[in-house]
This record gives structure tokens, sequence and C-alpha cells, in this order.
């Protein structure tokens, strides 16, 4: 059984990771060049109109933008909780999404790689997206995309297999719509968990 503490790191890591998604949508919500300070008022601020933001190519594709992160226990933590996050991510994304909500995903994964705690670890897997770039035009491609390249980091840092078969059971999140889920047949079950999908890899 983990002791106190290491449930506590757990939970810290958990709690940064989440903590980086919010920060890239602030990102993508407001303008690179951030707020136009007054300076009658010093805490007040113009916010760039949501519909006037555009995230540049160079912006989703940058290098890593944290320094190294020397603690080999708080690397290891936070990988599993960034794993959790994208994972749970993936098993949420909806069955059809529009091309806003693709593109979401798409600009979320990219701008959570560059904005990656541990700064070699970012630049790792910034090399991954780039053989393998995320695939979001469905929960099922976007779950499988997710597992395959959990196992090429994995493959990279000599880990064991990440099993994909049961990834829908291990991240289960307690949300709601679960429920709905246990209605599903057992042939719909199993398109889900093997859908017909091929990994895009740039040459």
């Amino acid at each position: 059984m983990p002791s106190p503490g290491a449930m506590a790191n757990r939970r810290l890591m958990v709690y940064i990771v989440g903590a980086i998604g919010i920060l890239s949508i602030f990102f993508i919500t407001f303008s690179r060049h951030g707020p136009t300070v007054s300076s009658n008022t010093p805490l007040a601020y113009a916010a760039t109109p949501i519909h006037e933001v555009t995230v540049k190519k160079e912006t989703l594709n940058g290098g890593a933008i944290m320094p190294k992160l020397g603690n080999e226990t708080l690397k290891a933590e936070l990988g599993r909780a960034a794993w959790k996050v994208l994972h749970t991510t993936m098993a949420r994304f909806p069955d059809k999404p529009t091309e806003d909500e693709s593109t979401a995903l798409f600009s979320y994964i990219h701008l959570f790689a560059r904005l990656y705690p541990c700064g070699e670890c970012a630049g790792h897997f910034r090399k991954i997206l780039e053989k393998f770039p995320p695939q979001v035009k469905s929960r099922s491609s976007a779950a499988v995309w997710a597992c395959y390249v959990h196992n090429e980091v994995n493959f990279s840092l000599k880990k064991p297999k990440f099993d994909c078969d049961h990834i829908g059971d291990f991240y289960k999140c307690g949300c709601a719509g679960e429920e709905e889920e246990k209605g599903k047949t057992k042939e719909e079950e199993a398109a889900e968990k093997s859908p017909d999908l091929k990994i895009e890899r740039e040459p």
C-alpha cells in the first residue's frame, strides 16, 4: 500500500498536469502578447476577444518551454499523472467531434507537449508527435493513438508495453456518462476497443 507521502505526491502531480491543460486553453484563448495593462489601474487589463486570437503553426510546433527536471522520482510521478490526464481526455472526447472540437484537441496535445514541466521529456515527446501526429477524427482514433504513442515512449525508456486492450476500464473517471456506456452491446464495445485505425507516420 502506498504511503501517505506517496499518495500526496501523486495527487500533486495530477493537479500540476491539470494546470497544464488549463494553461494550454488559456494560451489558445488569449493573445500571445498578453494583456494590456492600464497605467491608472495596475490590476486592470483588456482581454483580447477570442474571435481575434489565432494560434500560429510555429506556436504549436515550437520547442519545449520548461527547463530540465532532474528529480527522477518527481519525473516518474509526473509521467503517470500526465498519462492519466491524456488517456482520460481521449476517453471523454466526442465520438463524432465537430471540426472545431478536433482542432481544439489537436492544439491541446501540441501545447501540452510544449508546456510539459519536464523539458527533456517534452523534447522527446515532440519528436514522437512529429512521427505520429495526433489522430483527432473520433474518440476511438484519439484513444488508440494515445495508447500507441504511450508505447512508443515506453519503448524508448525500455519500459514494459502498455496494455491497450483494457484502457477504457483503466481510465474510468467516475463521470455520469459512464452509466450510459454500461448499456452497450459486446459488439459495440469490441468495435471501440479495436477500431479499424492506421496510425499515420510521417516519412
